[in-house]
């Protein structure tokens, strides 16, 4: 592998498996750490191997639980910079708190940028991540910050499983919301397919909740495919799928980098209108929150080669020039 400095992947907690992945798309192992907690509930870490002058990538993401998975990560950089390694580069597929990324309405914290300010005074020289709720979240960031997306992995399923239908101008991609549309009419291009919007009314009273106002654009007789960045609640994403089933859409698929999934989200996916939901693996997928309907595609080669060109010094943008 080239670089003068050893290049070392740890792994925390929140998704080992996704780290052995990325090892083994490198072709590296997967280098060595223990996890402890204190019997009163706090953080502990143990290097079993040197990391002086190496140049260490820390795999994890900020997913469900949340808060213990952040400090997780806080104090395994904080642990690889006193141990003299030559950079930090924190991995982090699913970046928590992505969603409170400025005032709604007053009082409010903009938790996104307290969060990026924590990884940076934790001693990061560098994030990577992937598909940010945000865009403006990387301005956060005094540091690198190096901004995959899943949505090429996510469209190759289709064009691979829908070739007819897209051939026949069948298919039309939606947007669960006005805000996602920029992300909707990418993908859109990469199907060569028609756009449609659902427009929403979110209650800011109360959080995770919305309803289907209309839809814009033409849905009927087609097959939709709704496209986001995370599924959490799964309200948004149901509430759309019923609409467009409302509207004569003859079949009902959905996409999104970032398998949430939590509360009544199984409940509700499992009672709705949508035939398959198509995630990638930045978040693990515990047995409780698998399903028939739900297939989950690895990013994992996308990571390691983002990881390999920031470790050789080499373009990472240029990955998606030929998307």
């Amino acid at each position: 592998m080239s670089g003068v400095k050893d290049i070392k992947i740890f792994s925390g907690t929140a998704h080992p498996d996704f780290a052995k992945r990325i090892c083994s798309e490198l072709g590296v192992r997967l280098s060595a750490a223990r996890h402890y907690h204190f019997s009163d509930g706090e953080i502990g870490l143990s290097i079993d191997e040197s990391v002086r002058g190496s140049d260490v990538f820390v795999i994890q993401p900020t997913c469900s639980p949340a808060n213990d998975n952040l400090v997780e990560l806080l104090v395994m950089v904080d642990a690889f910079k006193r141990a003299s390694a030559s950079r930090v580069n924190v991995v982090t597929p699913y970046f928590g708190y992505a969603r409170q990324d400025r005032k709604s309405k007053p009082r409010e914290p903009i938790t996104a940028k307290l969060v990026a300010n924590l990884i940076t005074n934790s001693g990061a020289d560098r994030v990577i991540t992937a598909d940010l709720h945000a865009g403006q979240i990387q301005g956060f960031f005094d540091i690198p910050l190096d901004h995959l997306t899943g949505m090429p992995l996510l469209a190759s399923y289709f064009k691979e499983n829908f070739e007819v239908e897209i051939k026949k101008n069948d298919v039309v991609v939606v947007s669960p919301d006005v805000g996602g549309v920029v992300r909707a009419r990418k993908f859109a291009v990469m199907l060569k397919a028609d756009l449609a919007i659902v427009d929403k009314r979110r209650s800011y009273e109360v959080a995770n909740f919305c309803e289907v106002m209309d839809i814009i654009g033409e849905v009927k007789g087609k097959t939709a495919i709704l496209v986001d960045d995370i599924i959490d609640t799964a309200g948004t994403i149901c509430n759309a799928a019923a609409g467009l089933k409302q509207r004569g859409c003859k079949s009902v698929y959905a996409c999104a980098t970032h398998a949430v999934l939590s509360g009544p989200a199984m409940k509700r996916i499992n009672s709705s209108d949508i035939d398959r939901l198509i995630f990638s693996d930045t978040i693990p997928l515990p047995e409780p929150k698998r399903s028939e309907r739900i297939t989950q595609l690895s990013i994992a080669p996308l990571f390691a080669e983002a990881i390999l060109r920031v470790h050789s010094d080499r373009s990472v943008s240029s990955l998606f020039d030929k998307s």
